[in-house]
């Protein structure tokens, strides 16, 4: 990564907000946790990500090397703004929230599955240096997410992911709210809210993100992103 990242505007400006932590929500989508052959969650499923897996969509993504593939899950992104303690009220949680924006919870796919057999944590598949690369930022008070917002991936042209976040299993702020039972939240924490069906495990045969192809990530209201995968060399293998 060419600098630190901050968390930026979509105009690229600087925000106001410190890089804290990145609270990630599994199978929030129910084709998505059907076409992996997960069970539909009853609460939502939670893990988190490290400052150090965060990188700006806006500059080429580096993928890492000897690791397995790396597989794209497309998400809309919260950003809080205020801070949030065992908070349920949806009004207060809704002007908690400072800014949406687009990301991508980049994962090890086959390391995950077998760190899954194992029953162990999932943090050497999702948590690596550049996992979680974001857009800049939108004002939230100018996006509803009460509506159904589209939410798509593209590689090289090939529709893989599509859907909306009225199929959420746990929408924006009833998800915070129950989150917030759990971790409190700070100004500029984020939340990775769920990824549609279409990722690359449930293609025959799998699809994975490769050096030299082009992504182009879009939700509505909130932004689109076109950028290329380059290759990162010498990384030395995990697992």
């Amino acid at each position: 990564m060419s600098e630190a990242y901050l968390h930026r505007w979509i105009d690229g400006s600087a925000m106001d907000r410190p890089v804290g932590k990145i609270v990630c929500v599994g199978r929030n989508y129910a084709d998505h946790a059907r076409e992996l052959g997960n069970e539909v969650p009853s609460q939502p499923l939670l893990f988190m990500k490290g400052a150090n897996a965060l990188c700006s969509l806006h500059e080429p993504l580096v993928l890492p090397q000897g690791q397995g593939p790396v597989h794209h899950e497309v998400e809309m992104v919260v950003m809080i703004g205020e801070r949030l303690s065992g908070e349920t009220d949806l009004e207060t949680i809704r002007f908690a929230i400072a800014a949406y924006g687009v990301g991508l919870d980049l994962t090890l796919r086959d390391l995950q599955s077998r760190l899954k057999e194992k029953g162990h944590p999932w943090e050497r598949a999702k948590g690596f240096d550049g996992g979680a690369p974001v857009s800049g930022f939108i004002d939230a008070r100018g996006i509803s997410v009460r509506q159904n917002l589209e939410v798509s991936l593209e590689v090289n042209g090939e529709s893989r992911q599509h859907g909306h976040t009225g199929q959420m299993l746990f929408p924006t702020f009833e998800l915070i709210a129950q989150i917030n039972q759990v971790f409190t939240l700070e100004p500029g924490d984020l939340i990775f809210s769920g990824t549609p069906a279409g990722v690359g495990a449930a293609f025959t045969p799998p699809k994975w993100l490769k050096a030299g192809d082009r992504v182009r990530l879009e939700i509505d209201q909130v932004g689109m992103i076109e950028n290329e995968i380059v290759t990162e060399p010498g990384n030395t293998r995990i697992g």
